[in-house]
């Protein structure tokens, strides 16, 4: 017993590229909340539990876990754990339905997604542990699948939405079957499932396929190298009652097909400005990620300049203006506002003209103040995304023989690590990559800068930047 405690206690070797995945249950893909809500951050820790759960074996009555590696696994970026906490509660109150059925019995099964979960702070110089079961009905399918799907952990973190997270998934499950044809739903069904939510009682398909699924199509386009997804709708009449995806798999390249002026390079700064405005780190990478960079950085530009401009009233919030300003092509107008134009001068986005159409309940996200957690994880986002902007900067100014050095290093200790996918995309297009760079780029910035912040160096960031309302 003891040599078998002293194992269980060893620390573990890192994970190759093949080891670093998921054999997710093909029922637990394409989750519909029936209560609660699920998010892209509790999806990323479901996968980490369930990755480790299946490692440490189905007999295991508990599982257990240094909450440390829990957050670097869900891809988590901060050591918030109120904000964890959260996201664990999310998932202990999202019931979820399972539904079998062979040519002798059907079987329905309603339950949580998770059940207990307990972190054990065993004082200074001892790690912090988290352990967790699964409720007994669903354990098995969860931790030891008959059908399953294999997720690439590091691949599913470089999804900056939930539904990318969830089309990527659905995606990889139908990528090697005949028809490589989805399931075939309903919309509310799809809504339900794309968004996390389960108090969707009705939906708008129009703005459902503007605003989740085309955003999340695009963003598969942009970061998966294996496939890409096609819509197909199905009518009755001339209304849209049902959908599902193609997957259409992508042709490998060559490294001689590809021209280093048009490679994809992931532009940290551009998204810095982004998030300086207010937005949201995962919103500002999801609107990189879909829209010309030459039309982003025209209308920051323009977003700035109304800033500056003291003769007109400030803005009460800079981040609507400049969606506004985007949507509506603004990037042309002057300075102060004119255009030749008699209605398309930029709207104050708190007047009653500029705020978006009304989405209906399905759709309407709640517009409450953020919470002391969520200003803290959007500060530590901020001083993330600043610190690997200064390392791409550091980088870009070191002689070639010392770039090469640092790239050598980084193909040493992490790249056996990071998913299959990432590892060509860096091999084939090293720091220039659009998948590779972040995790090139986080990594260098965490070997330059190994220190994690202090609440001091945070507030001070946050007063250098002006985001302390964040």
């Amino acid at each position: 017993m003891a040599d078998e405690e002293s194992a269980r206690q060893a620390p573990r070797q890192p994970p190759t590229a093949e080891e670093q995945s998921v054999a997710k249950a093909n029922e637990a893909i394409a989750i519909r909340p029936k209560r609660g809500r699920l998010t892209l951050l509790s999806r990323r820790i479901y996968n980490a539990l369930l990755y480790h759960s299946q490692r440490q074996g189905v007999d295991e009555p508990v599982y257990r876990l240094a909450l440390s590696e829990l957050i670097g696994d869900s891809r988590f970026n901060s050591n918030n754990t109120e904000l964890l906490k959260s996201h664990l509660r999310d998932m202990q109150a999202t019931t979820i339905e399972w539904s079998t059925s062979s040519s002798s019995l059907k079987r329905w099964v309603s339950s949580q997604l998770l059940g207990t979960v307990t972190i054990e702070e065993q004082g200074r110089g001892r790690p912090c542990m988290v352990t967790w079961r699964y409720p007994d009905e669903i354990k098995e399918r969860l931790v030891k699948p008959h059908q399953y799907t294999r997720v690439l952990l590091e691949m599913s973190s470089q999804m900056r939405s939930y539904s990318a997270a969830v089309l990527y998934e659905i995606g990889a499950r139908y990528l090697t079957s005949p028809g490589r044809l989805s399931m075939r739903e309903d919309v509310i069904w799809w809504a339900a499932v794309l968004t996390g939510r389960s108090d969707i009682k009705e939906v708008d398909y129009r703005f459902l396929k503007r605003d989740v699924i085309t955003k999340a199509l695009a963003e598969i386009d942009a970061l998966c190298e294996d496939f890409s997804l096609e819509l197909i709708e199905h009518k009755r009449g001339r209304k849209i009652e049902e959908i599902q995806f193609r997957v259409v798999p992508k042709a490998q390249q060559r490294l001689g097909d590809i021209d280093a002026a048009n490679r994809n390079v992931f532009d940290l700064a551009l998204v810095g400005r982004l998030i300086a405005l207010g937005l949201k780190q995962d919103e500002a990478q999801e609107l990189y990620a879909t829209t010309d960079e030459g039309q982003l950085r025209a209308t920051l530009d323009h977003v700035d300049q109304r800033l500056r401009n003291e003769t007109m009233p400030a803005l009460k919030s800079p981040a609507a203006y400049f969606k506004d300003a985007l949507k509506k092509g603004y990037a042309g107008i002057t300075a102060n506002g004119s255009s030749h134009a008699p209605n398309s001068s930029p709207l104050d986005p708190t007047s009653a003209a500029a705020k978006p159409p009304a989405t209906g309940k399905s759709l309407a996200l709640p517009g409450a103040e953020l919470s002391e957690a969520d200003r803290l994880r959007r500060i530590r986002e901020l001083w993330e995304n600043d610190r690997m902007g200064q390392a791409r900067a550091v980088f870009a100014e070191m002689l070639t023989p010392m770039q090469d050095e640092v790239r050598t290093r980084f193909e040493a200790e992490r790249l056996e690590q990071v998913a299959a996918p990432i590892a060509r995309a860096w091999r084939r297009d090293g720091p220039e990559s659009r998948i590779a760079a972040t995790t090139f780029f986080k990594w260098l910035a965490q070997d330059t800068w190994p220190e994690e912040p202090t609440d001091r160096v945070l507030l001070d960031f946050a007063l250098q930047r002006g985001v302390v309302g964040v």
